[in-house]
């Protein structure tokens, strides 16, 4: 028998007991109604004919009397005989409904004692009024109407009491009813709750052993077996789940080697890995790590499985990362200083570079990220070295520069007259290549002492309506012969920030410098500023050419220049030079730009507090 019928036979069944119990409280119903009609059909007749009897007997004695005792002993007899006809139409319905033992007795004394009053009344009714006449009613007539009276009271209540004697049978059978009705309720109702526990437990109770089974296969353990106690989809069920819980043991005991072969290569892969590796899981554990990213700190790769990933490193500045990435939110392409950290003290910091990237699988379903984490110190050393070496260099150039400079200057005043226009033209050459040569100077003496923090920082509250002013006014003239619009939309910002004025004017001349320089006759360069939070967001926006995509992760480094519309540039120390002088404030500065709609230069620097009023 399969599960369907398992279970429509139990409904079944329990319909049949509904049925049962539905059938059997109507059909009471039915006998209750069947009774009360019975009890006015058979009795209420013959008492309203005794009634009607009584009321017709009484009127008779009424009208004999009016006539005997009548001041002018008035004829009643038309009233007389009405009530006679009366009396003998509810005496005829009366032997119509005989149903009662001894009620026809009652009948026949009824209508003898009313052939007895008639015998007497008659006559007396006919001889109109007298002494004598009513002697004759008091002796004759009157015990005959107390005959009939008599027996028209016995013919009624006799019916009456067998109308109580019916309802009371009755209650009794309502009573009956209800019991037995309760009682096939109950059983019925005990019935199906039995058969519905019973029913529920024959089908649960496999059900359950499958649960607790998957639960054992769920965690590993899939040595488990189920009975198999019938041959329906339960049964063939559990009889499926043992195949597979075999299945999976054969498997199991088959790759179980392989298994912890392939654990053996990654991790001899992860130890060969000269740099530092963390695979980190979705809740940002750690998963693995091998030796070398241990060390760098200072734990174990068995002391660092199974916690925190923040807890192993304690560099929050690399958490945040690994957290934005495991919310797919991942920075792929942060700078160079960005992406790097530092671990150690002062006299023996190590510099890192990491690199963070998801791990999903074909479904997109995030499983975690792997962390690479590369020693940099010699990289950071070599480019301080370099820096030291591009200034010293810097500084020697200076010299023989300036000699150059003003001797091309003296050979210019002294030989001007003599000079042939090819001579000139070499010698402004000349002089344009050395002042290009000293401002190249200059921006790397500039470079190198911002990044080896040998410059110095003259920090004072400053408008920002005056910053933007300062480096908006010298190039108003060169917009103007471009036929570029130049507008400062900070003019009349009241905010002031804490900066070196000089340093963050040359900042903005060299952003508005540049934006015009890429934006063609009839463009736009607007220099905007609000402010948010402690600090305030400058931005130098054209809609010139804009940046290709492939130069704006890396012009803000040193000697990079976008020649994507023919424009010579100059060296490419600009933008890195103006990192440099905003990261010395504390602030940033990136790029927004696509190329075709122009470019937005955004830096950020700290608002000065303003003046307690009340100090």
């Amino acid at each position: 028998m399969d599960l369907r019928t398992k279970i429509l036979g139990g409904y079944g069944l329990i319909l049949v007991l509904t049925m049962v119990v539905g059938i059997w409280a109507p059909a009471n119903l039915y006998r209750l109604g069947r009774a009360g009609e019975a009890i006015l059909r058979e009795n209420y007749r013959s008492i309203w004919a005794a009634e009607q009897m009584l009321a017709a007997l009484e009127r008779q004695d009424s009208a004999l009397l009016a006539s005997l005792l009548g001041p002018n002993g008035g004829d009643n007899t038309e009233t007389f005989r009405a009530n006679e006809m009366d009396f003998l139409q509810w005496l005829g319905r009366a032997h119509e409904n005989v149903t009662l033992e001894g009620e026809a007795e009652v009948l026949a004394e009824i209508q003898a004692a009313y052939s007895r009053f008639l015998e007497h009344a008659v006559p007396v009714l006919e001889a109109k009024t007298g002494a004598t006449d009513v002697a004759d009613y008091y002796e004759n007539v009157y015990p005959a109407f107390l005959d009939v009276h008599r027996a028209a009271v016995r013919l009624r209540d006799l019916n009456q009491e067998a109308m109580q004697q019916a309802s009371l049978d009755t209650q009794r059978m309502a009573n009956r009813a209800m019991l037995s009705t309760a009682v096939v309720g109950l059983v019925a109702l005990a019935f199906g709750g039995l058969f519905s526990i019973w029913l529920a437990r024959r089908l649960t109770r496999p059900l359950q052993a499958m649960i607790a089974a998957t639960e054992q296969i769920a965690t590993g353990n899939y040595d488990v077996h189920i009975p198999v106690a019938s041959s329906d989809e339960l049964g063939r069920l559990a009889e499926q789940i043992n195949d597979m819980s075999r299945r999976l043991e054969e498997y199991r005991r088959l790759n179980i080697g392989q298994l912890i072969a392939e654990e053996q290569r990654n991790e001899a892969i992860l130890s060969s890995i000269s740099d530092g590796v963390i695979l980190v899981d979705d809740q940002g554990t750690v998963v693995k790590i091998n030796r070398e990213a241990a060390d760098i700190f200072g734990t174990t790769p068995t002391q660092a499985q199974g916690r925190h990933f923040f807890e192993v490193t304690g560099q929050e500045k690399l958490y945040q990362h690994v957290r934005q990435c495991l919310e797919r939110n991942c920075d792929l392409e942060l700078s160079e200083e960005e992406a790097t950290i530092a671990i150690g003290q002062e006299d023996n910091r190590h510099y890192f570079r990491f690199f963070v990237s998801p791990v999903v699988t074909a479904e997109d379903e995030m499983l975690g990220v792997v962390v690479l984490l590369q020693d940099v110190t010699n990289l950071k050393e070599l480019d301080r070295l370099k820096s030291e070496f591009v200034m010293v260099v810097s500084h020697e150039l200076r010299t023989p520069l300036t000699s150059v400079g003003m001797s091309l200057h003296l050979l210019e005043e002294d030989l001007q007259n003599t000079l042939t226009p090819r001579q000139r033209e070499l010698l402004r050459a000349a002089n344009e290549d050395v002042a290009r040569l000293k401002a190249l100077v200059n921006d790397l003496l500039d470079l190198s002492r911002i990044e080896t923090g040998h410059i110095s920082m003259e920090l004072a509250p400053v408008p920002i309506s005056l910053l933007t002013e300062r480096a908006v006014l010298p190039l108003l003239p060169q917009a103007e012969e471009k036929g570029v619009a130049l507008e400062n939309k900070a003019g009349d910002n009241t905010e002031s920030v804490m900066a070196d004025a000089n340093k963050v004017t040359w900042v903005l001349t060299n952003l508005i410098a540049n934006a015009l320089r890429y934006t063609d006759a009839g463009g736009h360069v607007g220099i905007e500023a609000r402010t948010r939070g402690g600090w305030a967001y400058i931005t130098v926006r054209d809609d010139g050419a804009g940046i290709p995509f492939k130069y704006q992760a890396k012009i803000f480094d040193k000697f990079v220049q976008v020649s994507n519309s023919g424009t010579a540039g100059g060296a490419g120390l600009g933008l890195a030079i103006s990192k440099e002088i905003v990261k010395a404030h504390g602030g940033t500065i990136w790029v927004d730009s696509a190329p075709g709609r122009g470019s937005a230069f955004t830096f950020t620097l700290p608002l000065a507090e303003k003046p307690n009023p009340q100090e």
